[in-house]
């Protein structure tokens, strides 16, 4: 895949716009009952980075990023304000935030997740792409040491453990992410008369599967 491992400045993504998105197939039947499917295993994030335009400044920096990823071709991170930790928004992550696995005695690999709970119902979000020097990992309670127990890799969201954790063991992690992203338009529209009469350029960026 064709993808920059930069991040689109955080600075124009705050005050963005956007959020999760399903796909849900509703079939309603003779009898008024319905049936609810989805072809979809995770949501799917947009957002509209126009929003985060301030000055005519923000727009120039928003136009260099946008031709240096040529349009649509070349994927890139997002921060998500509202959605970027392991942890509450208002928290430091820890390294006991996500139990991401049970150890076996062999595997040394593990993805890192990030579990969504409301009630008896859970989601676990692959995080594929998370932020370098974030990364706090924990094994059954004790935190191990990055460099020394285990390391990251930040362009596929992996924890390789020198020596594989044992079986049954917990395995733990806290962190900050960032969000595959793509432009969703090969154009940007911008007017400076439009801009300083408070308009804004629509600029629409969808997730990526990676």
């Amino acid at each position: 895949m064709d993808f920059h491992e930069v991040r689109f400045p955080a600075s124009l993504s705050f005050g963005s716009v956007g959020g999760p998105e399903r796909r849900t197939d509703v079939v309603t039947l003779a009898n008024g009952y319905e049936q609810r499917n989805t072809p979809w295993a995770h949501s799917r994030r947009r957002y509209d980075a126009g929003l985060g335009m301030r000055s005519l400044d923000d727009v120039a920096e928003l136009i260099a990023f946008f031709e240096a990823r040529r349009g649509q071709i070349y994927g890139f991170r997002w921060k998500d304000w509202a959605d970027y930790k392991s942890c509450a928004p208002s928290g430091v992550p820890a390294y006991d935030d996500q139990v991401i696995a049970e150890g076996d005695g062999v595997r040394r690999e593990f993805a890192i997740i990030k579990t969504y709970r409301s009630g008896e119902q859970s989601y676990a979000r692959p995080i594929t792409k998370p932020v370098l020097g974030t990364v706090r990992v924990g094994v059954e309670g004790d935190e191990m040491h990055e460099g020394v127990h285990y390391t990251v890799d930040t362009v596929r969201g992996l924890i390789t453990f020198d020596a594989p954790p044992g079986d049954g063991r917990q395995v733990t992690a806290g962190y900050e992410f960032d969000v595959p992203v793509r432009f969703d338009t090969d154009r940007i529209a911008t007017s400076v008369a439009g801009f300083q009469a408070g308009e804004v350029p629509d600029v629409p960026v969808v997730e990526l599967r990676i």
